[in-house]
This record gives C-alpha cells, sequence and structure tokens, in this order.
C-alpha cells in the first residue's frame, strides 16, 4: 500500500501545478513585465504539453517498467519545478512549465493503471476514491494555495515550496515502487504519434484560444486549430482502428466496445466540463463583479474543495457496497442543482449563497468522480488498462479546456453586447456570468439519464496481489 500512498502524493503534488498559476498572473505580469495574453500562455502551455503527452503514455506503460516510468515523470517534474524557482525571465519559465506538464502528463494514467493492477476489484472504490481526491481536489485548491503564498511571499515560492515535497517522493518512489507489470515490445508508430499531437494539441489550443478571447468566438486564430484538431483526430481514429487489429495501437479504441468504459467517460466529460468552468467563472465573478481580493476569493472556494476531499474516501467505501447507479443518479442531480442555482448569481448576491452553491456542486462531483473512475476502468480486460486510463486522462484535459471555452466565450459575448447597449462593466460582466452558468445548467442535465445506466461491471479477473 506504500506504493500506492507515494503515487497519489506524487500525482497530488503535480496536478496541483495545473491551476496553481492562475492567481499567479497579475504578479508574474510586474515582475516580468509581461502582457496578460502572454501571462496566459504559462498555464496554456501546461494544458497543451498535457493533452499532447498523455495519449502517448498508453504505449510508454506497456513498454517499461512501473518504476522506471515514475522515476522519469519525477525527476522531469522535479527539473521543471528546479529551473521555474529560478527562472530569470519569461521564456526560461515558459520552458519550465512544459518541462513540469511532461511529468505531470505520465503520473496520472500511471496511478490509474498501477491501482488496478495491484488492488483486489472489492478494494477498489475506496482506493479510487482517493484518486478523485488528487484528480478533483488539487486542481480546486491551488488557486487558495497559491493566493495564500502570495499574500505573503513572492511567485518563485510557489514553486520553492513543491520541490522538496517533488524530490521526497521521487527518492521514495524509486526506492519502494514494485514494477507491476510486465513490458512488452511494442513498436511506437510515429505517426499516431504525430497525429495525436496535432488533433489533442490543436482541440486544446483552439479551445484555450477561444476562452482568452475577449470578444467570445469570433477569433478567427482559434478556429484554425480547433479545425486541424478535428481533422487529425479523424485521421488518428481511422489509424488506430487499423492498427489495433495487430495489438500495436498507440490508443486502443477496443476500450469503447466496452458499455461501462464508454458511459463513464461521456459522464466524466460532463462532469470536468462543470468543474473547470466553475473554476474559471467564480473567481471572476466574485473578484469583478463582488469585488473580493485573490486571498478572499481563496478562501470562499476553499470549503467546497475540501468537502470533496473529505467525501471522496466514503463515497469509495459506498461503491465498494452498493455500486456506483445511486451515487451517480444523486450526484449527476445535485450538480444540476447547484448549476442552476448558480444561474441566480446577480450584481447584489450576497456571498455565502455563492459558498453554498460551489460546496453543493463540489458535493454533487465528489459522488460523481469516484464510481465514474471505477466502474468505468474496472470493466476493461486487465491488458486494455493503460490504454483506458490514458483516454480517461485525455478526456480530462479535452473536457477541461472545453469547459473553460464554453463558459468564458458566453460569458465575454453576452458582456460585449450588454455594454454595447449602455450597461456598466460590472453589470455586464454579472450579466456574462449569468448567461455562462445557464448554458452549464443545461449541459449538466445531459448527464441525469445517462445516470441511470452506470452499472458495476462484471468481474474481469482478480489484481495482482500486494507483494507482486
Amino acid at each position: 500500500m506504500l506504493a500506492i500512498t507515494i503515487l497519489l502524493v506524487s500525482t497530488f503534488v503535480v496536478i496541483l501545478n495545473e491551476t496553481i498559476m492562475s492567481v499567479a498572473l497579475p504578479h508574474l505580469m510586474d515582475d516580468l513585465g509581461i502582457t496578460a495574453s502572454a501571462a496566459q500562455w504559462l498555464t496554456t502551455a501546461f494544458l497543451l504539453t498535457m493533452a499532447v503527452v498523455i495519449p502517448i503514455t498508453g504505449f510508454l506503460l506497456q513498454r517499461f517498467t512501473t518504476r522506471g516510468i515514475f522515476i522519469t515523470a519525477m525527476a522531469v517534474f522535479s527539473a521543471g519545478t528546479l529551473v521555474a524557482a529560478l527562472a530569470p525571465g519569461f521564456e526560461v519559465l515558459l520552458a519550465a512549465r512544459i518541462v513540469q506538464a511532461v511529468g505531470t502528463a505520465i503520473m496520472i494514467p500511471l496511478l490509474f493503471t498501477t491501482v488496478l493492477t495491484l488492488v483486489p476489484e472489492q478494494n477498489r472504490g475506496r482506493i479510487m476514491g482517493n484518486i478523485s481526491i488528487v484528480i478533483s481536489v488539487a486542481p480546486a485548491v491551488g488557486p487558495t494555495i497559491s493566493g495564500l503564498i502570495l499574500s505573503v511571499l513572492d511567485w518563485r515560492w510557489m514553486f520553492i515550496i513543491v520541490l522538496p515535497i517533488a524530490v521526497a517522493a521521487l527518492v521514495l518512489g524509486a526506492l519502494r515502487i514494485p514494477n507491476v507489470s510486465e513490458p512488452r515490445k511494442t513498436p511506437l508508430d510515429v505517426l499516431s504519434v504525430i497525429l495525436a499531437a496535432f488533433g489533442f494539441g490543436g482541440l486544446v489550443f483552439g479551445l484555450s484560444s477561444i476562452g482568452e478571447a475577449e470578444g467570445g468566438i469570433t477569433a478567427v486564430e482559434a478556429w484554425l486549430p480547433l479545425a486541424v484538431g478535428v481533422v487529425a483526430i479523424v485521421v488518428f481514429v481511422l489509424r488506430q482502428l487499423s492498427l489495433q487489429k495487430r495489438d500495436i495501437a498507440l490508443l486502443d479504441l477496443r476500450t469503447f466496445t466496452t458499455k461501462s468504459f464508454s458511459l463513464s467517460i461521456g459522464m466524466v466529460m460532463i462532469s470536468m466540463i462543470a468543474l473547470f468552468g466553475t473554476l474559471i467563472l467564480l473567481p471572476l465573478y466574485t473578484q469583478d463583479v463582488l469585488g473580493l481580493d485573490t486571498l478572499s476569493t481563496g478562501l470562499l472556494l476553499l470549503p467546497g474543495g475540501l468537502v470533496m476531499g473529505l467525501l471522496a474516501p466514503f463515497v469509495g467505501r459506498l461503491y465498494d457496497r452498493n455500486g456506483p447507479t445511486v451515487l451517480v443518479v444523486a450526484g449527476s442531480i445535485i450538480v444540476s442543482a447547484a448549476l442552476w442555482g448558480m444561474t441566480m448569481l446577480g450584481e447584489n448576491t450576497p456571498f455565502w449563497w455563492v459558498l453554498v452553491a460551489h460546496v453543493l456542486l463540489s458535493i454533487g462531483l465528489a459522488l460523481l468522480f469516484t464510481p465514474l473512475f471505477t466502474s468505468g476502468l474496472a470493466g476493461l480486460a486487465p491488458k486494455m488498462y493503460s490504454h483506458g486510463s490514458a483516454i480517461l486522462s485525455t478526456v480530462q484535459q479535452l473536457a477541461g479546456a472545453a469547459g473553460i471555452a464554453v463558459f468564458i466565450t458566453v460569458l465575454s459575448s453576452r458582456a460585449a453586447t450588454m455594454v454595447a447597449d449602455g450597461s456598466t462593466v460590472v453589470s455586464a460582466t454579472a450579466g456574462g456570468i449569468h448567461s455562462a452558468f445557464v448554458y452549464g445548467a443545461i449541459i449538466s442535465l445531459v448527464a441525469i439519464p445517462i445516470a441511470f445506466f452506470i452499472r458495476k461491471p462484471a468481474s474481469t479477473g482478480a489484481a495482482a496481489p500486494m507483494g507482486h
């Protein structure tokens, strides 16, 4: 179990870095003398790198030993963190963020695959509960942690504080992580890698560009990478379908023939759109409409993150006892109710309403993530674990980027229309945020009927014993 604990802590640390920069951008703009759009690249480049690297991890997990991949991922992440802490200027900091993202991208599928291989079926829900803490709470508390750090220290401390934890995890993991799979000599299809990079990279870059475009979806620069991404993904899928006949696909799409996996992926997509869209909108709302500072915003969103973390282990135990259906149905209804509650946010909404709605959303997401991760991946044959983990992680990245893009696009275009009609900037922002949450609430309704079809998958064979 120590091996899984080390993997959980390591993955929490690396995922935290995905959202830790969002609050720090104004500080970086002042300190490094860069524009807002340049500063935004510190987050965009991180997400972009993740989208390009994650699809390749299915291949890496089959080809190399578990310990070797862990050491490589954490060493790369630690090196990126060190360079970021010492970065003399923007260019070096950007390169360091890309290096960090490579390490982060490998860790998430590695964690899923190791747990599926080591943990017996009857205990998986509990361990997956801990994984969902890592995957959903780390991005949620990232802005709070950076807000606290920045209220007393320089931005470099966001990396200085993370570095010793990452290095300690690297050393411990190198000593204690077992090799849980037999490496197979699988050939790497270079064309698939190139198509994946253009496909997933194009989609995330296009969606991120839409999210950053002030005037909404009029940005031509955003549509071009999106179009390239879609075409590349179509060709990528066709390529995988032909390669998987010989068992050499980069991402084996036969995972989607498992009903529990396909339904779970659909639900995870909707949940991630809700999570990341809300994570980007609520700070804009509290700061630009209610006039709170970054630290107050971080503290306001902290209870939701903590509730999600505290609930996850209990949800995992309930999954092991009762299966996913009741949890997922309840979760999807609560998420939808919370998003409909957020459509009520206006210029004069008391801050406690934001707090209650965010905690409610967090409870709903906590009920969703653990059962979806577990029932989705547990239904796969063991040789498909690495592919399933890579697909699940890729979908999370794409859905997160899509959530941000959809919410920001609706907000920007509605606010621009209201300003043109003579509204003040504050009331236009409030109106834009209201419209964005209406879209989010409508999207959330799609998940409720799907939830009734999520079942505990039939046994696919026992896990390896823990001493393996």
